[in-house]
């Protein structure tokens, strides 16, 4: 598995997480300590904010998941990855789908995430 899958897997699962504190030592371990996340809907920073933003997102839909859709690439210290969103009762139905640019540090962890939304 390359690193830039690893990575956007890592990342998904953190989103994807909906105990709240198994989801925030997901995201202490995807994020370094300062990282910030920015897309046309929302926007968190450090640990804690992101962890609160992916909180509120999973309230805003509930019952569902975020998937790869494509496969990542990354070159330097840049990963770039595709996912779609679906309920878990119906995988099929995709609700949105998006880009996310992110940095990474020496470590793997995010330092900076930039999403789009392709498709909603």
């Amino acid at each position: 598995m390359n690193q830039a899958t690893h990575i956007a897997e890592r990342y998904l699962a953190a989103w994807n997480e909906r105990e709240p504190a198994v989801r925030r030592v997901h995201v202490a371990e995807v994020f370094a300590p300062d990282a910030s996340y920015l897309d046309p809907i929302m926007r968190g920073s450090g640990v804690d904010g992101i962890d609160a933003m992916i909180g509120a997102a999973q309230q805003q839909f509930p019952g569902c998941r975020f998937a790869l859709h494509g496969t990542p690439s990354g070159h330097n210290d840049v990963v770039r990855f595709s996912w779609s969103l679906a309920a878990e009762a119906a995988p099929d139905a995709v609700l949105a789908v998006g880009t996310d640019f992110a940095t990474v540090d020496a470590e793997g962890r995010l330092v900076r995430v930039t999403g789009f939304l392709d498709a909603a």
